[in-house]
């Protein structure tokens, strides 16, 4: 069995967890999330906990149940209490302006860079460098933050650009002459 799979998954209260037989829907305050599950794993209920077995004896099931059980966590912790990313620009001129479901950005290009929100992701700007992104789904916050961040990755040399708020940048050296 998976490493991962021998955890149970603790669900707090106020949060409602069906389990059908192809897929898990989680509910909580901050939202509701449902999870597919493919066809050599199981989920199990015991009091506030669930469990994640693989039903076949193969190395692809015990795999898809540690995973299986990680997603299922985080449904568990996106909807009990949410996730947050942070990103800062670094740059003059570089500024973030939230305006209803899409970000303004201006990134020293010649034009303004307008990322539109997705459903379920909620963004914050409280000042003008700093980037606030919050939701339920964890994968989808950090797939708009990546998204974000491909517009002016950090650089080697002034290190300019938008970068996650916990990332270290690595300052090369300038050429001597």
């Amino acid at each position: 069995m998976s490493r991962v799979a021998k955890n149970p998954v603790l669900v707090p209260a106020g949060v409602e967890v069906s389990i059908a037989a192809d897929k898990i829907s989680v509910k909580g305050p901050q939202g509701a999330l449902t999870q597919f599950i493919k066809g050599d794993v199981k989920v199990e209920r015991e009091g506030d906990m669930l469990l994640c077995k693989a039903t076949a004896d193969s190395a692809a099931s015990n795999a898809m149940s540690g995973t299986l059980r990680a997603l299922v966590n985080n449904m568990v912790i996106g909807v009990s209490k949410g996730f947050e990313r942070k990103l800062i620009l670094v740059g003059v001129g570089y500024r973030a302006q939230a305006a209803g479901d899409a970000l303004n950005l201006s990134l020293g290009f010649s034009h303004p860079v307008v990322h539109k929100m997705p459903q379920g992701v909620k963004v914050a700007t409280p000042t003008q460098t700093e980037i606030v992104l919050s939701g339920v789904d964890k994968q989808q916050v950090g797939q708009v933050a990546a998204e974000i961040r491909a517009y002016r990755e950090p650089e080697p040399y002034k290190g300019k650009g938008v970068r996650y708020a916990d990332e270290v940048v690595i300052i090369k050296e300038a050429k001597k002459k």
